[in-house]
């Protein structure tokens, strides 16, 4: 199975300015297919902007089959690249019902997947979303297992490790880490791949946004504890590896997962 060559758009758009964003996407992604990419991540409320007013996520929010939703269904088979994603997903015509959530889009413009981020970070979350209660959604994309979450909720252990008992081989995460917690970036997100045995795309906004500073850095971390592409903090497309070879032979030399003994670990839930 060949190398899925993954591409990490690092970008903020434009703050309530969907079809503006919806126009940047689709030069990321004929970029990402120019560079041999084969999925394109965006990062956490890419659509939309993330620092809105509580009343603005309700009106910009989407259903996930959504006009947006078709029209980057559109981007993806017209370049032939998978895009993950962030969005404000509205459930059904429910207004005040708002996920912050993340999408999957298939090469041939098929949803595979829609993640509702399932731990709210803030007083702006907690007000504006309903959190999600379906920690693990996967689907199948070049012969890997693909698992979503969003942000805060890679920061939590327990989030990540059932992804690696389900078997996701390549974790996205689009995210919107502010200012001062790059060390998640930096330090937290290649020791998640290395202990749970995957790849993690980590993809970040950047840039000042209402009260936020949010500060790049994105990067696709390795089952190994290397870093195998890391962004700098300015808007910026970068491009990896996810290998299927390199995930094999680290995951058969890594005990981790083999040396588990659930048994003790009751008192975590």
């Amino acid at each position: 199975m060949p190398p899925l060559r993954t591409a990490l758009l690092q970008s903020s758009g434009r703050l309530g300015d969907t079809a503006e964003n919806l126009k940047a996407l689709d030069e990321a992604a004929q970029r990402a297919a120019q560079a041999g990419a084969g999925l394109l991540v965006t990062s956490e409320m890419f659509l939309t902007g993330y620092a809105l007013e509580v009343e603005d996520v309700a009106a910009l929010a989407e259903a996930a089959d959504g006009m947006s939703a078709r029209a980057i269904g559109e981007i993806a088979r017209r370049h032939g690249v998978a895009v993950l994603y962030g969005y404000p997903e509205r459930e059904g015509e429910a207004v005040n019902t708002v996920y912050n959530s993340a999408q999957l889009i298939g090469p041939d413009g098929a949803r595979l997947a829609n993640y509702r981020k399932t731990h709210l970070f803030g007083c702006f979350e907690q007000d504006a979303f309903t959190p999600g209660d379906t920690p693990v959604v996967q689907a199948e994309l070049n012969g890997l297992r693909i698992g979503i979450m969003i942000c805060y909720d890679v920061e939590f252990p327990e989030n990540v490790r059932a992804h690696a008992l389900a078997g996701t081989d390549l974790l996205l995460v689009p995210t919107a880490q502010m200012h001062p917690f790059q060390f998640v970036a930096e330090q937290l997100v290649p020791v998640r791949a290395f202990e749970n045995q995957m790849y993690i795309a980590y993809v970040n906004r950047t840039g000042p946004e209402g009260e936020f500073e949010f500060v790049g850095l994105s990067c696709l971390a390795s089952p190994d504890g290397a870093t195998r592409t890391r962004a700098g903090r300015g808007e910026e497309l970068v491009v990896g590896e996810v290998d299927p070879e390199l995930l094999r032979a680290s995951r058969e030399t890594n005990p981790y997962l083999r040396d588990r003994r659930p048994g003790l670990y009751a008192s975590l839930v």
